[in-house]
């Protein structure tokens, strides 16, 4: 049995232990005898990034594993099978791992690029069972380091995986605040009492208790603190997100812009090997941190309806379901296609967390799921999964445009081309999917971009940048001279020639509103306008050109992003007197305008979770949802 599905096997044990814990806490909260522990978006959170780790190893894991078997196969000093699968030799072997674990542990606090990774574990503010199950997704890049002495000594690949996830498996159950201390087995092994320690950010608690199973290894090499004061838990640095992919980037970010703007070359290098919240001193003068202050530390609990959680928590339990029966067939599946369906996955996860966040309305949501389907489906299959969430990804966007309209008031000449672009783009994907009806479908992806050239130009006026417009024709005629040379049918080359022209205004159109406006919501528009010239560009290039491995899936995921971004952030001029207001702290004009989704102003969530985009009354400018 492989170790993801015994992962899968093992995860109703997890979640009867997490449901036990639950109803613990909330007696004992009741009693006044403790607290409750837990916090939806915070549990749905956790176990998304377990859930993300377990599906990036698939990918990651060959690099450990890999590594792990050249080196035993090359150097191994005690190959001997028969004495490591003995009890004695499991035994030895999983108490080596453990000393091993250690220092990878340890490590990953005291060196920034290892606690890059680790840090992941440590970002949840409560600390319980689903805290347990926050992983890394990165930390297979490095750690396999710490494990090569095995290797070296002859532990066989297989000994070394059991013992691995018997470590991992251990660790499960001292994550919780519902058990106190344990007498003398808090002297010898990891207790729940031990690790509360390692995840506080208490002065005294501060990395402290490494030990995997074995605490024996803090006190040897004099790492151990005893759990006395009440715990802090999370990190120096709060995450202040639910975003499962920011949690893996987040401190790699932070290493990586202090290394840009570091002057010296020595201290680019030291940014990523010295202790985590180490900076050079110029960095630290030109861009100066707040000292942490244990006082001054607020849970991450941003506010929503009832009607979202109830949402988030239905569709995690069928991405959770998704995600088990992945990792139980993911073995069996070539590597290309693991990695479709953990693209699929990993963009359902970062949409619930955007709707738990307030960033994503219930319907953004499923239009992202539907996408994801859609492009994994038309590269993978099942056809008709491909053939119901293709048109329904525009439906859902559409629903998204027309109630966003209606509640900002009547629908206006603005709203009226956007639905148009977006009808004309239904039109399309629906005719592109039989056979035969290529020029149709390319006719209505024109009338598409035509409105949203319409839509674009007003308040800014037709192409209002020249020299956008001469990068987008110059683009386009090599996209099309490229489509002309590698074979393009004759009777195609004058509808293709028009369509690239148009397209290629569509994209000057937005670049040039953004250079206009200069503000964050015209750009991510324009973003969006490059993704569609990208998305033809592949669709063409693998129609006519070459074959293009996993072609849906390019061709399909840039589109939608396409989409997406432009109905986002695409609104109409009589708003951005209301957006420099807010940006400056000023007034804002009243009455029902309405407001970017960049964050530069709040948008309020009704119980459907769709974005009431009429200005709130009781919010003040310079708040966020």
């Amino acid at each position: 049995m492989r170790p993801g599905q015994i992962i899968v096997l093992a995860t109703p044990v997890f979640f009867l232990l997490i449901a036990i814990e639950f109803a613990v806490g909330r007696v004992r909260a009741r009693r006044g005898t403790g607290h409750d522990t837990y916090r939806l978006a915070d549990a749905v959170n956790s176990i998304g990034l377990g859930m993300l780790s377990q599906i990036t190893t698939v990918l990651t894991g060959l690099l450990r594993i890999g590594i792990y078997t050249a080196v035993y196969s090359a150097v191994a000093l005690f190959p001997d099978t028969d004495f490591w699968t003995q009890w004695y030799g499991w035994l030895l072997a999983l108490v080596f791992y453990d000393f091993c674990y250690y220092w990878l542990h340890r490590m990953g606090h005291e060196s920034a690029v290892l606690w890059a990774a680790h840090v992941v574990h440590h970002q949840s503010q409560h600390y319980n069972l689903s805290t347990a199950l926050r992983q890394t997704s990165s930390g297979a890049l490095l750690g396999w380091i710490f494990y090569l002495p095995m290797a070296v000594a002859g532990v066989p690949p297989l000994v070394f995986g059991v013992v691995a996830l018997v470590d991992l498996l251990y660790q499960f159950w001292v994550h919780t605040e519902q058990v106190g201390k344990l007498g003398w087995f808090d002297r010898w092994f990891c207790s729940p009492s031990n690790h509360r320690v390692h995840h506080a950010v208490n002065d005294g608690y501060l990395d402290r208790n490494y030990g995997g199973i074995l605490i024996v290894w803090d006190r040897i090499f004099g790492s151990f603190k005893e759990e006395g004061e009440p715990c802090v838990y999370g990190t120096r640095s709060p995450l202040q997100s639910w975003d499962p992919l920011w949690a893996n980037a987040e401190v790699y970010w932070v290493l990586a812009k202090d290394s840009w703007h570091a002057r010296s070359w020595t201290d680019k290098l030291r940014v990523w090997l010295k202790p985590p919240g180490w900076r050079p001193a110029d960095v630290a003068a030109r861009f100066p941190k707040p000292a942490f202050d244990i006082a001054q530390v607020k849970r991450y609990e941003p506010p929503v309806s009832s009607r979202v959680q109830w949402f988030a928590g239905v569709q995690f339990g069928v991405l959770l379901g998704g995600v088990a029966t992945f990792l139980w067939y993911a073995d069996a599946l070539p590597l290309a296609q693991s990695g479709v369906w953990l693209a699929a996955l990993t963009a359902a996860l970062w949409a619930i967390g955007g709707a738990l966040q307030g960033r994503l309305s219930i319907a953004e949501v499923l239009f992202i799921e539907a996408a994801a389907l859609a492009a994994a489906s038309g590269a993978l299959g099942p056809a008709s999964l491909h053939f119901v969430c293709k048109p329904l990804a525009l439906l859902l966007l559409i629903g998204v445009a027309v109630v966003r309209a209606r509640r900002a008031g009547a629908i206006g000449r603005f709203d009226t081309l956007l639905l148009a672009g977006l009808g004309a783009s239904l039109a399309g994907d629906v005719l592109l999917m039989w056979p035969g009806l290529f020029v149709p479908g390319l006719v209505c992806f024109l009338l598409a971009h035509l409105a949203y050239i319409a839509l674009l130009r007003i308040g800014v006026g037709l192409l209002p940048r020249r020299g956008a417009l001469a990068a987008t024709l110059g683009v386009g005629a090599a996209m099309y001279a490229m489509l002309w040379f590698g074979g393009l049918p004759a009777a195609l080359r004058v509808p293709v020639g028009l369509y690239v022209v148009v397209i290629a205004c569509m994209a000057a159109q937005a670049l040039g509103r953004a250079a206009v406006r200069g503000d964050a919501s015209s750009r991510w528009v324009a973003a969006g306008a490059c993704f569609f010239m990208l998305s033809d560009a592949l669709l063409a290039t693998n129609r006519f050109v070459m074959p293009l491995p996993l072609a849906s899936l390019w061709v399909l995921a840039t589109y939608y992003a396409a989409q997406m971004l432009i109905v986002r952030h695409a609104w109409p001029p009589v708003v951005w007197p209301a957006v420099l207001a807010c940006r400056g702290g000023g007034p804002v004009p009243g009455g029902g305008l309405r407001v970017p989704i960049d964050g530069v102003v709040g948008i309020d969530h009704d119980e459907t979770g769709i974005m009431n985009t009429t200005r709130s009354p009781r919010r003040k400018p310079d708040q966020t949802p």
